[in-house]
């Protein structure tokens, strides 16, 4: 019994230590100050899981969150010399666009599962492998437990986790299950800049921060990952009305 009581406290330590944000953890800035000076330490942690979803179930609300996924995995595939691991039960992604934010298919080695389960223990299985330089999963249906595990493997092998939440229902918010993620997004299509000449302008996304560990939420206007997979503010919109404290509304831009 002494022991046990004795090995009680550097247990809860080291629960502490996943669990917990600590000072020197590795960390993902954006390179963009309206969003890291917004998250705790800077940018996102990389060793842990990250939650994206559409804020609707429209198809350019779709394509900007999976974009703003990719943007976060090219950065990183750069950063690390590594390619990066895409999971999904679907075949629809479409290569040539996910290039344009910066993920080539060179950098990309791509699973196709048969269903959620499936998925999530082909990710397990990654990033204890330690291959990948991030992974991106897309699913429908993960439960806490699943989330859980998911947090504890990705802080153990200080790699990203990047989670597509897909719509299952047009009344059924993806992010409205309780989840283990460090960080939660809302991503929407925005208006894109008018040009002076016939065209069109560089995409706009509306960026909701939903809920992140340690620190508060917010909502942005930013223009889509460029070539390189990095994201900007529009210059024109600066720091009026496109940023808001507190959580967005989700109706779609």
């Amino acid at each position: 019994m002494s022991a046990v009581l004795d090995s009680l406290p550097q247990s809860i330590a080291h629960l502490r230590s996943i669990a917990m944000p600590i000072a020197d953890y590795r960390v993902l800035p954006f390179g963009v100050g309206d969003l890291d000076n917004r998250l705790n330490g800077g940018g996102l942690r990389a060793g842990a899981l990250h939650e994206v979803a559409a804020r609707t179930c429209s198809l350019v609300d779709d394509a900007a969150a999976t974009l703003f996924l990719a943007g976060v995995a090219a950065r990183e595939a750069q950063n690390m010399r590594a390619p990066v691991l895409w999971a999904s039960c679907r075949n629809d992604l479409y290569a040539p666009g996910v290039a344009q934010a910066g993920l080539h298919s060179a950098n990309v080695i791509y699973a196709q599962t048969r269903d959620d389960a499936a998925l999530l223990a082909v990710v397990e299985d990654a990033i204890r492998d330690g291959t990948p330089a991030a992974v991106v999963a897309e699913a429908a249906k993960v439960s806490m437990v699943a989330t859980r595990r998911l947090q504890l493997v990705a802080a153990e092998a200080d790699i990203p986790v990047l989670l597509l939440r897909r719509w299952r229902g047009r009344s059924q918010d993806p992010l409205g299950e309780p989840s283990a993620a460090w960080t939660r997004w809302r991503v929407a299509s925005a208006p894109s800049q008018r040009l002076t000449v016939a065209g069109v302008g560089r995409a706009r996304w509306s960026v909701e921060l939903a809920r992140q560990r340690t620190g508060g939420s917010f909502s942005l206007i930013v223009e889509g990952c460029d070539e390189t997979g990095c994201l900007a503010v529009p210059a024109a919109l600066g720091h009026r009305a496109a940023e808001t404290a507190g959580p967005a509304r989700h109706a779609a831009a």
